[in-house]
């Protein structure tokens, strides 16, 4: 069987920016299995797959090249590219069914606004491996499905460079752990690590803004931000709270398109 497939580069318009996620079209579900073994075989942080259901609408999962996702913002910004520009979707929104449950996706001009979940966090302490694995200590943590460690300045955020050979070691599944700082030229900025993932560190996280967004929210007394996360590839989100709903705004650009055979 022949199946599409796309590479885009999300939360960018640059190419070799952002994120870069596979978009895997189908018409019908494989085994998950199969859908696995593309993930690992494409060797991204993440592959999206799509299928369309009635009314213009479609279910979405997302799988890393060790397991699936329950929510992740690049790709779902990078499959609602794919199929507004290269499958030619009408409407100006799309509705995904998806394991975090509806999420929505509506077109503005260049850019594509998720409609996510928020997830704020609470004051937690930090596991001793993962302190141990700190060349700065934060200044406070707090914990919703990630860590989120607060630090004082941008400065210690581009400076921060955690063990990774350390962290491999943990043997419960902490989720993530999100660096962030009030930014000098944004309002927040942040970085991304994923402990014993092939990719240690994520380039631009649209499911960690939805816990930074409502965490500086209560900080700074706002609702509306910028945000860049200083990866490499770095990439930069435009982010409003609206009740319990975090709306990320990003771009995208097509690096590949092709076919996969299974």
């Amino acid at each position: 069987m022949k199946v599409k497939i796309f590479q885009i580069d999300a939360f960018t318009n640059q190419l070799y920016r952002g994120n870069p996620a596979a978009v895997v079209l189908l018409d019908k579900w494989l085994s998950d299995d199969e859908l696995q073994s593309i993930a690992i075989e494409n060797n991204l942080a993440e592959t999206a797959f799509v299928i369309p259901l009635e009314e213009q609408s479609y279910h979405l999962r997302w799988f890393t090249p060790e397991f699936e996702m329950d929510l992740c913002g690049h790709a779902t910004l990078a499959t609602a590219y794919v199929l507004f520009e290269e499958v030619g979707h009408k409407a100006s929104s799309i509705h995904f069914e998806s394991r975090s449950g509806m999420l929505t996706v509506t077109k503005r001009d260049d850019f594509y606004e998720l409609d996510f979940p928020s997830r704020p966090p609470s004051r937690s302490e930090l596991p001793a491996i993962i302190k141990e694995s700190l060349n700065i200590q934060p200044v406070e943590v707090w914990k919703a499905r990630d860590y989120l460690l607060l630090y004082t300045n941008e400065k210690d955020i581009i400076n921060l460079a955690p063990n990774e050979g350390l962290l491999s070691q943990i043997n419960i599944d902490p989720g993530g752990i999100v660096a962030t700082a009030k930014g000098t030229e944004v309002d927040f900025v942040s970085r991304f690590f994923t402990p014993q993932a092939s990719i240690f560190e994520d380039p631009v996280t649209g499911s960690a803004h939805c816990t930074l967004v409502p965490f500086w929210a209560e900080r700074l007394g706002k609702e509306h931000f910028h945000a860049k996360q200083l990866s490499r590839r770095e990439g930069s989100l435009v982010c409003t709270l609206k009740d319990d709903r975090v709306q990320m705004k990003g771009q995208a650009v097509k690096y590949l398109e092709g076919y996969i055979f299974v």
